[in-house]
């Protein structure tokens, strides 16, 4: 194998290394280092084979890197982890299609070792070389792989057979012969009924994928048996993954024998006796009840029309009650998160007899993780309903939540009011919303003040200039007067965003003089605020508003008192100096940054030498 040693030796004559041997130098390093005693070297080496194999040639790589690496599986997790990874990626290194079967050895042993990640990874390679390999050799060198693993006497070996087969099933080709594929079912079979948990569950987490390789004729009479046995099984590791499946096998199987045997296994799910698997089980009754009905006026209209909703109401909709009523927080907390969709595919007369009702309570659930997780899906509710039925049934559960003691409940409601607004319209949003709004702006806690500041611009651009300024513009400007410092500084942010929301002029109006107004403060925290809401507002104003408005203001505060007002003014004034002609740095901006270069104050110089060095 070639190396540093057969480099310097010079070959059978011994000359030393000639010109072509040194320009080799540097792969000979990294094929060295495969053996080198330090793990370092030896993982930086493996990242490496599509370089030293581009070196090598296809050739060589076939007849000595790939054979070299089989026999380096013996090593550290780490090292074999990299192998596994980087051997999939030697496909072009090898010949392509017709050649990249050698690969399969070295992966094939990589798939039995203990360590899983290391397993996946070999699993994920041997995907890959199936992909790019030809039919032929699938037959030829694929498939025998995959049954040695699926009857070896180790676990590990079965495990990952399991994730081998809607590979080694989809990349047969039409010109297998049937008994081959009869030899991958039945073993595939034998999988779904081995002793080890741990094969059942690699089974049942590849259920979804060996449907989509094969027809709608396969996944009924050979996936879907397999399906009911695993749904059954005495292992709720394995049963949570088999449901996990559902709505992907529903999707391989024709509208009519997926309404007939998932929709039925759905709803044994919803009162599995563990609390995990019905915690899978919400999210996938959500996606099963978006799927297409038989009806062609369906198919025709796109998304759920009325057979669907139909359909999902005769089958769907009492097991997603249930999970919303269920014991567990955790599986009303997944459940509710799909409320919206659940309740857009049944329709609104459905969801406002049968959901709604469960909204209502879970809007006072004991856990606040059911009700974090519930805020946005109810307010999606909303345009489904139409005004008169979100103002009857769905805004006092909104109310409700917009009281909540936790504040990422009622942040969750603030972020998605857009949609009620649609609805319901800035009035009645004002009447009945707001007061909530305005109740969090001024909580006792700096953190929910904090939070509900950020949400401002989103609710600027929903509820539009004149609502805002009627109602909110005070809350704003009130922030930079509060007593907490990360409050003022998100609030001096807030202030550029609204006026990148609403205009200059806006801006000009409603902002600039109340800001402005804190030049006069008594209090020197008040006035750096003011120097801060100046430095984030001049970027969006514009050269002739800030020159204008702005900067004679901070002009005069870098003559303050207080130390810490004039190093924050240096700060304004360089910022303000992007936006101005050389004119107006020249006479106004330079001169008053000097003054500060002089000060007594050591961090005044500092910071005036850093914005001079700015302009």
């Amino acid at each position: 194998f070639f190396s540093l040693s057969s480099m310097s030796s010079g070959g059978a004559g011994g000359g030393g290394m000639t010109d072509a041997d040194s320009s080799l130098y540097p792969i000979a390093v990294l094929i060295d280092e495969l053996k080198n005693d330090d793990i370092a070297l030896r993982l930086n080496s493996i990242k490496r084979l599509g370089t030293i194999a581009l070196a090598l040639g296809e050739v060589r790589t076939r007849s000595e890197l790939v054979p070299f690496l089989a026999e380096c599986t013996d090593d550290e997790d780490e090292v074999l982890l990299a192998m596994a990874e980087e051997l999939g990626n030697l496909i072009t290194h090898v010949g392509g299609p017709s050649q990249c079967f050698c690969l399969l050895a070295p992966l094939e042993t990589l798939a039995v070792t203990e360590e899983t990640v290391v397993r996946d990874a070999a699993a994920a390679s041997l995907k890959k070389v199936a992909a790019a390999m030809d039919a032929q050799s699938i037959q030829a060198h694929f498939v025998p792989l995959v049954t040695r693993l699926a009857t070896g006497e180790w676990f590990t070996c079965r495990v990952s057979a399991a994730g081998l087969f809607a590979a080694a099933f989809q990349h047969l080709g039409s010109a297998a012969d049937a008994s081959q594929r009869s030899v991958l079912q039945e073993a595939f079979q034998r999988l779904a009924k081995d002793e080890t948990p741990m094969v059942r569950r690699a089974v049942a987490q590849s259920l979804a994928s060996f449907a989509s390789a094969g027809d709608a004729a396969t996944v009924e009479t050979f996936v879907m048996p397999i399906f009911n046995h695993l749904a059954s099984d005495d292992q709720d590791s394995v049963r949570l993954l088999t449901v996990g499946g559902a709505a992907e096998l529903a999707k391989a199987l024709s509208p009519e024998k997926a309404e007939e045997t998932i929709f039925p296994a759905a709803a044994a799910f919803a009162a599995d006796r563990s609390w995990r698997v019905r915690y899978v089980a919400g999210p996938q009754i959500a996606e099963l009840a978006c799927l297409p009905s038989s009806s062609a006026a369906d198919g025709a209209a796109g998304g759920a029309g009325a057979a669907a909703q139909e359909r999902n109401a005769r089958h769907l909709v009492a097991p997603f009650v249930r999970l919303l009523r269920d014991g567990e927080a955790e599986v009303r907390a997944a459940a509710a998160a799909k409320v919206a969709d659940v309740c857009k595919c049944v329709g609104a007369d459905a969801a406002l007899a049968e959901i709604l009702p469960c909204v209502q309570e879970l809007a006072s659930d004991s856990s606040q993780h059911v009700r974090a997780a519930l805020a946005p899906a109810a307010v999606a509710v909303a345009p489904l309903l139409g005004k008169q039925r979100t103002v009857e049934s769905l805004l006092p559960s909104l109310l409700q939540l917009l009281r909540d003691e936790h504040p990422e409940v009622r942040l969750n409601v603030i972020s998605h009011l857009e949609e009620v607004n649609r609805v319901v319209g800035v009035e009645l949003l004002s009447q009945s919303l707001l007061p909530a709004i305005v109740e969090l702006a001024e909580d006792r806690s700096w953190r929910i003040r904090l939070a509900i500041l950020e949400y401002v611009p989103l609710l600027a651009s929903q509820l539009g200039a004149s609502f805002f300024d009627r109602n909110l513009n005070s809350l704003c400007l009130r922030w930079l007067n509060d007593d907490v410092c990360r409050v003022r500084a998100a609030a001096t942010a807030n202030l550029k965003s609204l006026a990148e929301v609403f205009g200059v002029e806006w801006a000009l109006t409603n902002v600039v003089p109340d800001v402005l107004g804190l030049a006069k403060s008594p209090n020197y925290l008040r006035r750096i605020t003011m120097l801060d809401a100046l430095e984030s507002l001049a970027p969006v104003l514009g050269p002739d508003a800030t020159c204008q408005h702005l900067l004679p203001v901070a002009l005069n505060c870098a003559k303050d008192g207080v130390p810490n007002v004039k190093f924050r003014a240096a700060r304004a004034l360089a910022a303000m100096a992007d936006s101005q002609t050389e004119t107006v740095v020249e006479r106004s901006i330079k001169p008053s940054l000097v003054d500060l270069g002089s000060d007594g104050d050591v961090d005044v110089r500092y910071f005036a030498s850093q914005a001079i060095a700015a302009l």
